[in-house]
């Protein structure tokens, strides 16, 4: 539908673009300006969105914690592709490898933490009671 030319004189195809991913061309004020405002528009309802489900009596309460869960993957997913323009093209290749492990090392230190704090009491010597303070 829409052909934008490139510099290299090649004629390209908007619809081939992914969400974030803006051309600013030399007509445009503010080329990034509509992509910006979807974002935060986008953030904005999620974030109402969240603040409804954890005070509403609409959802099952067990299930308000998934629904948060599910809302701020959402809201992640918003912010990496309008305002950190993380897309799948070729030229990206290094910020998703980046990204990926970034999130490697944090899933490592949480979980690993979870893991030696739950594992503690069966490494912990067995007190007196003297020790434990319980004597007469």
């Amino acid at each position: 539908m829409t052909k934008i030319a490139s510099k290299t004189g090649e004629i390209k195809d908007r619809r081939d673009s992914a969400p974030g991913e803006e051309r600013i061309t030399e007509n445009e004020l503010a080329g990034g300006l509509a992509g910006y405002l979807l974002g935060f528009g986008l953030a904005i309802l999620l974030t109402i969105a969240s603040f409804l489900a954890a005070r509403t009596d609409l959802i099952y309460q067990p299930a308000v914690v998934s629904a948060l869960v599910v809302l701020a993957v959402a809201q992640m997913g918003v912010h990496l592709v309008f305002f950190l323009h993380l897309t799948t093209g070729p030229d990206n290749t290094n910020n998703i490898l980046a990204l990926a492990f970034g999130v490697l090392i944090v899933a490592l230190v949480v979980l690993g933490s979870i893991w030696i704090m739950a594992h503690l009491d069966e490494n912990m010597v067995v007190m007196t009671p003297h020790q434990a303070g319980t004597m007469p």
